[in-house]
């Protein structure tokens, strides 16, 4: 009965709020595995990856690698993490429907203030979405706090629209929030820290940000799973223009 009650708690908070945490997902053993899967995923897949699915600050300093994406379509564990077990099986619970796995990412922000603030934005503009059925789950592969940049939700923001967006220089996220920081955002802004193996998930309408980070010598690397809820169609047309297009951007400017 605790957990039943427990787990309608998580749900009640993801739709009220726009996003729950969730202690002690991944025990320490699971996160140290995951952390040896992502080393050897540089070590051995990163070289023959698609230019486009690896991102750095500045490609000819592999050191300044920044995110790593699609890794379930290269390497058969992380194809299993995002299809398989609990992750997906929780993204379902909270958005109250079936799910199909669409991304897995990897989120480096190094210590010594080498990485960039993360704009203020709703995963909801990338995905072109209707109806905007989907979650983004975060899992914590480090400590995280206000120093190292740990994940800002502006709450109850899902519930009021896809705000304007504008392009942005940070790469990874193309589009910030245009308006961010009206009294009602400062007001409903929640910082999340989390110890390494929590879980973080959000509805893809939910706006949030995170800072750069300022610890000498703490990294904040995290895990990203993507689920559309199976009622949601792609505006795939839309959406495969802009992949291109932000592509070519980035080719340009030497980041991919």
């Amino acid at each position: 009965m605790g957990q039943v009650s427990s787990e309608r708690e998580r749900g009640d908070a993801f739709g009220e709020d726009g996003f729950v945490q969730l202690e002690g997902f991944f025990s320490p053993p699971q996160v140290a595995e995951v952390l040896a899967n992502i080393e050897r995923y540089i070590r051995e897949v990163v070289p023959s990856a698609p230019a486009t699915d690896v991102f750095y600050e500045d490609k000819a300093r592999p050191e300044t690698l920044k995110q790593l994406i699609r890794l379930h379509e290269h390497d058969a564990y992380f194809r299993a993490l995002l299809e398989e077990g609990p992750l997906r099986d929780t993204a379902a619970r909270l958005l109250g429907e079936a799910v199909r796995p669409v991304n897995q990412q990897v989120f480096i922000k190094p210590p010594g203030g080498g990485s960039r603030p993360t704009p203020p934005h709703q995963d909801a503009y990338y995905f072109h979405l209707e109806p905007c059925i989907a979650a983004t789950l975060w899992l914590a592969l480090d400590d995280v706090d206000a120093e190292n940049g740990c994940l800002r939700y502006v709450r109850g923001s899902h519930r009021r629209g896809v705000r304007p967006h504008q392009r942005t220089t940070t790469l990874g996220f193309s589009q910030g929030v245009s308006d961010y920081g009206t009294p009602e955002d400062l007001a409903n802004e929640v910082a999340c820290t989390a110890r390494a193996g929590d879980l973080v998930a959000h509805h893809a309408m939910t706006i949030h940000r995170a800072d750069a980070n300022r610890a000498p010598d703490r990294p904040r690397r995290a895990l990203g799973l993507i689920y559309y809820g199976v009622s949601a169609r792609e505006g795939r047309d839309e959406h495969e223009a802009y992949q291109r297009k932000l592509a070519a951007e980035m080719k340009q400017a030497g980041r991919i």
